[in-house]
């Protein structure tokens, strides 16, 4: 699919949002900047009228087939102001093609690696000053794409609409990069083979949140996901997935087709190898787990996902038994894993991996007219 003609349409200055001063006081998914990107796709036309103009409500039909029969997948990535101020984007041709993967999985029309990149950059590039200038935020972007012909019927979509809002983002936790408790499900599964597990769907966020609730009520900040079949093999957090320094070796569930494949669980697994950590991606059980934990072997445990980034895990329940991962302190490799992302995802590091794209310096004229 080649670039296209991206008409723009700018907020006009009185009815520009008000940015939020307080990087402190930021959260997560609270604040969205002026503008977004849009285009649609029908059978007839392909991917058309596309276009970034003022942020607004959708207006879609009330008989859209995403709201009925759950066609929607999304992503999310995020924009870094780093080195010389300049705009950095971190390995978005991963989101494009899980975003591809989630479509395939879904019977969706997808959008290729180029409009994809092209549409974050014109869109990121335009909101710019919503980038915050702290070294613990960053602009959030949230590709998305629906099916919205309106049909009362089970079968795929013809008509789709891509769109990608932003907005300035802090620390995933309240408690920000510091150990969080984590809860093992015993009961809900997230995801069984052959089903929707490694796509980014909302279906499997909203399955979630009957054990997070679960989680929440019980103090604890994430939901530790056990396999469908035989309740004892680990599979993922929440948001995130996992791993376990166990003695000297990293250890990571395989993916499988029941685990989201995270861009940076990818991150992690490459570069722990590029540091000469052993890293096994392997099955593990939660009894396997316990069982290190009780031997004093399990040295740490952390997550890995685009809004936290590395999350280390302080503490796991497990039938009705809490037990404590490193006295419940940060990791040496979680901090050390932070720190490298961190300021690898900003241009503060050299990057072996060519992981890393500075924008700021495109021509946006050129990115919005496809040249």
């Amino acid at each position: 699919m080649p670039k296209q003609e991206i008409l723009v349409e700018q907020v006009r200055p009185e009815q520009m949002r008000a940015k939020p001063t307080d990087m402190s006081k930021l959260g997560f998914g609270r604040y969205f900047s002026d503008h977004f990107f849009a285009t649609e796709f029908d059978r007839k036309h392909g991917w058309h009228k596309t276009r970034i103009e003022p942020q607004r409500q959708l207006r879609i039909d009330a008989a859209a087939i995403c709201l009925h029969y759950g066609q929607e997948v999304f992503e999310g990535l995020k924009a870094y102001l780093g080195k010389d101020n300049g705009i950095y984007l971190f390995r978005w041709q991963k989101n494009a093609e899980r975003m591809r993967n989630s479509c395939k999985r879904l019977m969706m029309e997808s959008v290729d690696e180029e409009l994809f990149g092209q549409a974050v950059k014109s869109l990121v590039l335009l909101e710019r000053d919503w980038i915050p200038n702290d070294k613990d935020s960053t602009l959030y972007i949230r590709p998305t794409l629906i099916a919205t012909d309106p049909y009362l019927g089970v079968r795929p979509g013809d008509e789709y609409a891509f769109y990608i809002i932003t907005g300035p983002v802090g620390a995933y936790y309240p408690q920000g990069f510091n150990p969080v408790g984590i809860w093992v499900s015993e009961e809900d599964v997230r995801a069984v083979r052959g089903g929707l597990g490694e796509a980014k769907t909302a279906a499997n966020y909203a399955h979630s949140l009957c054990a997070q609730n679960k989680a929440t009520k019980l103090g604890f900040s994430q939901v530790l996901w056990l396999d469908a079949i035989e309740h004892k093999w680990v599979e993922e957090v929440g948001t995130m997935n996992i791993f376990f320094r166990i003695g000297d070796e990293v250890v990571t569930p395989p993916l499988g087709g029941t685990i989201l494949p995270g861009v940076t669980r990818d991150s992690v697994i490459q570069i722990c190898k590029h540091w000469g950590i052993k890293l096994v991606e392997r099955k593990i059980s939660i009894d396997e787990v316990v069982d290190h934990i009780r031997a004093g072997e399990l040295k740490e445990t952390f997550g890995s996902g685009t809004a936290a980034v590395i999350s280390p895990v302080g503490v796991i329940s497990y039938k009705g038994e809490k037990y404590t991962i490193g006295g419940n302190q940060t990791g040496e490799l979680s901090q050390k894993l932070y720190n490298y992302l961190t300021r690898l995802q900003r241009g503060h590091e050299v990057d072996p991996f060519g992981w890393v794209e500075r924008i700021d310096k495109l021509d946006f004229n050129s990115v919005v007219n496809g040249k």
